[in-house]
């Protein structure tokens, strides 16, 4: 009964409804469905049933009010910023309300003194407004505050589902990071809530270039600030740094959400989900067919060690080890390996015949259970390992019987020069030796997902069962479900004849999954592995 046409309709980059002529919309109702964070297409389609059985007409011209129908519009209130842009150009006006309507005929004139029946009001506006109804309406792409990064990380604000709450701080700034193809002139706005009577100053930086608005608040829910508009010359990564300008102890308002319109913003891209860690990245090495595997070597340099980050070096079908930058004051050299029998959360839940054993660990490391990503056994051994600096790591396999195997990992610590025993551990249900040979590089923690991780990984070899060594060349680059659809900032290469795997600081970068690349063979296998002796305590 309805034209199809008032659907959104598909626009990269933009949400979109058709409702006003000329693909333009009256613009405090446009602002207060944005700050809102949605075109009411519910209540519109209910006003129109309303309407056709003979109520609601009024309502529902209030809500479309096309200009060109009702001879008017609206005219938007604003509070002026009292302070002039960085770059000398006169300030923006700052925080929009809900406008005063201009002279204009009502739908009661058309419904009253006219006597034109409800229904027929509505089939002459859409008869008439038909053309300009298949026209796409742009709005502004609207990116939560809960996506936000927090510069410095603050243990006072809070980047939730209510939005950047708390902020009282103004040495902490809120960082939005997203790719814009285009260029031009880029529309910014921020919709926050405010008390009524509170003035809340801010700055936005973008390309350089800063703005400055004062927002008041309102009664009427969000507030809408906009800031006068940037101009982006380049397309690329952008950085979006807001700041309170309130004195200290002053709140800054509870930041809802940011809003990018203009030229600039079509097609942008930005992670608009709350899960803000980087995407993790992985190689994934083809090794020859036919052997059996007793051991897998790799070597791992750090380029970057942001807080949360996981260099993981050999990993197999039953575990991982490799390296974390745990805190500040700590970082840890890890060993796991999995249960069998697929509990995912809980190792409370793990039968005995599926928990894999500790058989020995070695000096200073600390042994225990983990669990939901899988369960099974956890080592760690506390050591300030260092940014720039090879570390080298060495998985072993030792198959018992038909249905077991012994997983050991050993760290050349790069103090004593020598190779030291981290943990062993005995696995049920296997017998099997390792495969599924594999690197990754993770960000455990999404507070800090803006910074760029990276790391070197190099001279991989395995050993067969006959003590053959063959070096691995080859890897397959494979992401997590995060590098899907919403980063894009990870990708994988080969420098210094190593791979190396990027992900994180929204910088330019990205290979697609399943590219495979190759780095020069060193024909230099490992020689130096006197390793401590690890024995099953049943002899076996």
């Amino acid at each position: 009964m309805f034209p199809a046409n008032l659907a959104p309709g598909p626009l990269a980059g933009k949400r979109q409804i058709r409702l006003n002529p000329g693909g333009a919309t009256t613009e405090p109702l446009r602002d207060r469905l944005v700050r809102n964070g949605t075109w009411d297409q519910v209540r519109i389609r209910h006003l129109l049933t309303r309407m056709w059985y003979g109520t609601g007409t009024g309502q529902l011209l209030k809500i479309l009010r096309p200009a060109w129908v009702f001879g008017g519009g609206f005219a938007p209130t604003t509070a002026p910023s009292s302070a002039p842009n960085t770059d000398g150009s006169p300030a923006q006006t700052g925080s929009e309300t809900l406008g005063r309507e201009r002279p204009g005929v009502h739908a009661r004139f058309f419904h009253h003194r006219m006597n034109i029946s409800p229904q027929t009001c509505l089939l002459s506006l859409l008869i008439t407004a038909w053309p300009a109804l298949a026209q796409p309406v742009a709005i502004p792409l609207r990116i939560p505050a809960n996506t936000a990064y927090l510069d410095p990380l603050s243990e006072e604000v809070r980047a939730s589902r209510n939005g950047i709450t708390h902020w009282t701080d103004p040495a902490v700034k809120v960082l939005w990071f997203g790719e814009l193809k285009a260029t031009g002139e880029l529309q910014c706005s921020v919709a926050l809530r405010l008390p009524e009577g509170e003035e809340s100053k801010l700055r936005l930086t973008v390309a350089g270039q800063a703005r400055e608005v004062t927002a008041k608040g309102t009664i009427d829910g969000p507030v809408l600030v906009r800031f006068s508009p940037f101009n982006l010359a380049e397309p690329g990564y952008q950085r979006f740094t807001l700041e309170t300008l309130n004195g200290k102890d002053k709140s800054a308002g509870e930041i809802q959400a940011l809003l990018l319109d203009g030229p600039a913003a079509q097609g942008a891209h930005f992670n608009l989900k709350s899960r803000k860690n980087a995407a993790s990245v992985h190689l994934n090495y083809t090794v020859p067919e036919g052997h059996k595997i007793e051991a897998f070597y790799c070597e791992v340099t750090a380029v970057d060690d942001p807080l949360w980050t996981y260099y993981m070096a050999c990993g197999w079908h039953r575990g991982y080890f490799g390296m974390q930058v745990n805190s500040p004051t700590e970082r840890r050299i890890i060993f796991s390996v999995w249960d069998s029998g697929g509990e995912a959360v809980d190792r409370g839940k793990v039968q005995s015949e599926n928990r894999v054993t500790l058989l020995a660990k070695g000096e200073g490391v600390d042994a225990g259970d983990f669990g939901n990503e899988g369960t099974g056994g956890h080592s760690h051994l506390v050591f300030p390992w260092k940014t720039g600096a090879k570390q080298r790591f060495l998985l072993t396999a030792k198959v018992t019987d038909a249905t077991h195997t012994i997983y050991s990992g050993f760290y050349f610590h790069p103090e004593q020069h020598k190779w030291m025993l981290i943990s062993s551990w005995k696995a049920p249900k296997d017998g099997s030796y390792p495969h599924g040979l594999y690197s990754f590089s993770e960000n455990f923690g999404g507070e800090n997902g803006h910074l760029r991780r990276k790391a070197l990984y190099g001279n991989q070899w395995i050993r067969d069962t006959e003590g053959q060594w063959l070096e691995l060349t080859t890897a397959r680059f494979t992401h997590d479900v995060t590098g899907r659809a919403d980063r894009f900032d990870r990708f994988m290469g080969v420098e210094d004849g190593q791979f190396f795997l990027s992900h994180g600081g929204f910088i330019a970068g990205f290979t697609e999954a399943g590219q495979r690349l190759t780095r020069t063979a060193t024909g230099k296998a490992p020689a130096d592995l006197s390793l401590p002796e690890i024995l099953d305590p049943k002899g076996k």
